[in-house]
């Protein structure tokens, strides 16, 4: 009895965290979503009944905003907890592998600390980046996250292309097929479910990503009901003059031309209601993953965190997409629900996405890597309305362009010196830029004081992952280009034995030599899209051509075939 006694009374000291299981993780991304959720109230016709039933569950933030108003930057941060002007994951043409060659991302540290980590649907940027996931759906092997979708067969359905400068998905319609005919997010939500729903051996860290509303907004014809087409409205945001107190750098990247494309084809309300049919569906199939977890065994012991990549545009600033240091562009939904944690709490401060790696971290009481940030959200977990010192960075393209985000301010900087300055306290849509104004100037020195500090510099893509352009071979001159959109960079290379000669097509389709590229060598071409660049040997005989598409590639000029 004595020693029995004396087991007891060891059992009895020890801390109860010894007994309990750790923490399951919980990770779920919805790509492209701005602010037009119910709880964020960013449009009073949208329809997010789970995304608004989680936040009544957990803390909301509403002063959330992205690392980079693009995917790959955007996820790297999350991933890896280095902001982009640590990284140098600047934008979308970059490989995660090839700027950071042997970080550690988030599931992979979680797996080395006893956790089984999972994935489904996208999460990185079109790659699943294999060794960092114990299983993943789709397998992993293929390394591509995007599961079978039905798409129409004849595209675009809705908005015609405007020319070689617009993004190939940018199309909408609503499609007579059922969610589970439809796959893609109604797939990746399924295998999540399943996980979810059974027991597991570990603790786990699962992370599922929502794919809508990413281009293009297909959805099921039902999600569009809700939407009528005469109901539709402009965003709140939008202002028809809102580019005329803005400098020079902003105007160039709100006038991205795809807005003036789909107010010309009459497409504007469709857009909008396209967009709202892909969040309420989106929507749904979170609430399939909720639900799940709700019947399954982990709901007690599952943190759940909501994310979003980066906001979106529709008109507001003249811009259509993403990429820009606006609010519609940086903040996003986060929620955190924790279990024991006080349900429906609101936080306020500005917080970024980059931090949510030291957050997990904490909260399962793992290590987190040294070189992470350092400003976990725990503090404000435990009380919404904490102190908070930092401001939320928003990096665009260029180490010297970033969006500073306070609790009611924003400062936009740009790399020619151009600047903006919001009161989000009074004007929460940024119509009035007061960078300009005497009366805030001591406000612009302060937040100018905010700026990144030892930004790294753009690292330039290899030329392997770079995208290749197609080859056409042709015994005939090459078409007229039709350029159409900004400059870019084109690496074109001969792999054959002679020198050629490269010739860029003229509007009115003759050649104009740019010079030789020597036999196995290379040549760096500046372009644009649309334009077309012929191919003929030392011998001035045609050899093909290219036609250059919407981003920097690589041209491959092939040896010539054998008689």
């Amino acid at each position: 009895m004595k020693n029995l006694f004396a087991i007891l009374c060891i059992l009895a000291s020890l801390p109860l965290s010894a007994a309990e299981p750790r923490a399951n993780v919980l990770f779920i991304s919805i790509d492209d979503l701005n602010d037009w959720v119910g709880c964020l109230g960013g449009y009073p016709q949208t329809k997010t009944p789970n995304l608004d039933r989680l936040a009544k569950s957990g803390v909301l933030f509403t002063n959330a905003h992205c690392a980079a108003p693009s995917c790959n930057p955007s996820r790297t941060a999350i991933f890896t907890g280095l902001p982009p002007h640590r990284s140098g994951m600047y934008h979308n043409g970059q490989k995660l592998r090839d700027v950071l060659p042997d970080t550690v991302l988030m599931p992979r540290h979680f797996a080395n600390h006893g956790y089984w980590s999972a994935g489904a649907g996208k999460l990185l940027h079109y790659m699943i980046d294999p060794p960092s996931w114990d299983d993943y759906f789709p397998a992993k092997a293929k390394d591509n996250p995007l599961p079978e979708t039905f798409y129409p067969a004849q595209r675009p359905v809705s908005l015609p292309v405007g020319g070689p400068w617009q993004y190939v998905e940018t199309d909408w319609a609503a499609l007579d097929v059922t969610d589970e005919e439809f796959g893609g997010d109604y797939s990746v939500t399924q295998w999540i479910g399943e996980q979810l729903t059974r027991e597991q051996d570990k603790p786990f860290f699962l992370a599922c990503g929502i794919y809508r509303p990413h281009e293009p907004w297909f959805v099921p014809e039902e999600y569009f009901k809700p939407f009528p087409l005469d109901s539709i409205q402009p965003g709140p945001g939008f202002k028809a003059d809102d580019l005329d107190d803005v400098p020079p750098a902003g105007q160039k990247i709100g006038r991205n031309r795809y807005f003036e494309h789909i107010q010309k084809n009459g497409q504007w309300k469709q857009a909008i209601q396209a967009y709202l049919a892909a969040i309420h569906f989106a929507d749904a199939m979170l609430g399939r993953v909720l639900d799940a977890l709700e019947r399954g065994p982990h709901r007690d012991n599952t943190i759940v965190v909501l994310w979003s990549d980066h906001g979106w545009h529709l008109g507001e600033k003249e811009h259509w997409q993403k990429f820009t240091g606006w609010r519609l562009g940086t903040r996003v939904p986060l929620i955190i629900r924790e279990p024991g944690r006080k349900e429906g709490a609101v936080c306020e401060q500005p917080v970024s996405l980059v931090d949510l790696y030291r957050t997990l971290t904490d909260l399962c009481e793992i290590p987190a890597p040294k070189n992470v940030s350092a400003n976990s959200l725990v503090p404000l977990l435990k009380n919404a309305k904490a102190g908070w010192p930092h401001a939320a960075i928003t990096q665009l393209s260029h180490p010297d362009e970033y969006a500073i985000s306070t609790r009611t301010w924003r400062y936009i900087h740009y790399r020619n010196g151009d600047e903006e300055l919001y009161d989000i306290a009074s004007d929460p849509h940024e119509w009035t830029n007061l960078a300009a104004n005497p009366e805030h100037a001591a406000k612009l020195a302060e937040l100018r004081t905010l700026a990144p500090k030892d930004a790294v510099p753009v690292p330039e893509v290899p030329i392997l992952s770079l995208p290749e352009l197609k080859w056409h071979p042709s015994a005939q001159a090459a078409p007229p280009s039709r350029p159409d959109g900004g400059t870019f960079d084109v690496i074109f290379i001969n792999q054959s034995a002679q020198p050629v000669e490269l010739c860029w097509m003229t509007a009115a389709g003759e050649p104009k030599t740019h010079g030789q590229i020597p036999a196995q060598g290379q040549k760096r071409q500046s372009t644009r899209p649309g334009a077309v660049w012929f191919i003929r040997d030392d011998q001035q005989q045609p050899r093909g051509y290219f036609i250059i598409g919407d981003r920097s590639a690589k041209a491959l000029i092939p040896p010539r075939s054998a008689p």
